[in-house]
């Protein structure tokens, strides 16, 4: 991974891991997991598309429609109302860190569809261990509670839609422009959450808090992130790309507790560990370049003094 790369990862990493405490504060203010995926993707599509027409480069997309519609129903249309629907039963810290799955169907689709993305060697270790996180978090703190499990299967089934996304971008969509692309997803996704919307519309005006959460959902967790993460795609592939889902969790936990109140049970803690530390092997327990020269340099200068 170049320091670029790493850049774009640390971005995506943060702007995935606060849509989960925006989300939270969205559905306890009374507005329906639909009509918070449909508001985020409509004011998502209004800004990438402004942006893509004025740089011309909405034309590139001819061609590319049935692609375009099938990564905008797996990586958006599903996962985010199954998000929100989640977060109406667990933690936003939960479901970030169940979202943490996704590398892991990565490494199963790619068995069968992509022989580069196959796991080996540490990144194979990391996603055992990755797993292992999840299923101490799913087996300790929501085994024998129906509601949660029902809203956690709800957000697993959202991380396959995020596994398989990707999958399409790399193989299907590359070379074309992340802002006509995600722009163009943001929309045909509007398409078939515009109808749930409009059966669960808010009978009266939405908080101010809900109404700044809705805002930063479309812009920076929809429009920005949707764009980085296809950079990144392009950049690293999928399955590594993805392992922003290891460091989300970090984020949203820390915004759950700070501001949200929320509290770890022992299975969350366990899985948290575990996932973070399946995060620094799935990337084959690497330190980003830079820092990579300077540590042994300041290693041996700790050591001389």
């Amino acid at each position: 991974m170049s320091a670029r790369a790493w850049a774009t990862f640390a971005a995506v990493s943060v702007l995935w891991g606060i849509p989960y405490l925006f989300i939270k504060i969205a559905v306890d203010d009374g507005l329906s997991p639909f009509f918070v995926a449909w508001a985020r993707v409509v004011l998502g599509a209004v800004v990438l598309v402004a942006f893509a027409r004025h740089a011309g480069v909405l034309g590139a997309l001819r061609g590319h429609w049935r692609w375009l519609a099938a990564f905008a129903v797996v990586e958006i249309a599903l996962p985010f109302p199954l998000i929100a629907e989640g977060e109406r039963h667990v933690s936003s810290s939960l479901a970030a860190i169940l979202i943490a799955a996704a590398p892991l169907f990565v490494a199963l689709l790619a068995l069968r569809f992509d022989r580069a993305e196959r796991a080996g060697g540490l990144r194979l270790v990391g996603l055992v261990v990755g797993l292992a996180g999840v299923v101490a978090l799913m087996g300790i703190d929501v085994a024998g509670r129906p509601d949660e499990l029902a809203g956690a299967a709800a957000i697993l089934l959202a991380a396959l839609g995020y596994a398989i996304g990707p999958m399409i971008l790399k193989h299907r969509l590359a070379g074309l422009d992340p802002r006509a692309v995600m722009g163009a997803a943001l929309t045909l996704a509007a398409v078939p959450l515009t109808p749930a919307a409009a059966l669960t519309w808010p009978e009266a005006m939405p908080f101010a808090e809900a109404l700044v959460a809705l805002a930063v959902l479309g812009l920076l967790c929809s429009a920005l992130a949707l764009v980085l993460m296809a950079e990144l795609v392009a950049d690293i592939g999928p399955g590594r790309a993805l392992v922003v889902t290891y460091i989300n969790p970090v984020v949203a936990v820390v915004l759950g507790i700070a501001v949200l109140g929320e509290s770890l049970g022992p299975g969350a803690f366990a899985g948290l560990v575990l996932i973070l530390l399946g995060s620094w092997l799935s990337t084959d327990g690497r330190l980003p370049p830079g820092l990579a020269r300077r540590l042994p340099r300041r290693v041996g200068a700790a050591g001389a003094e």
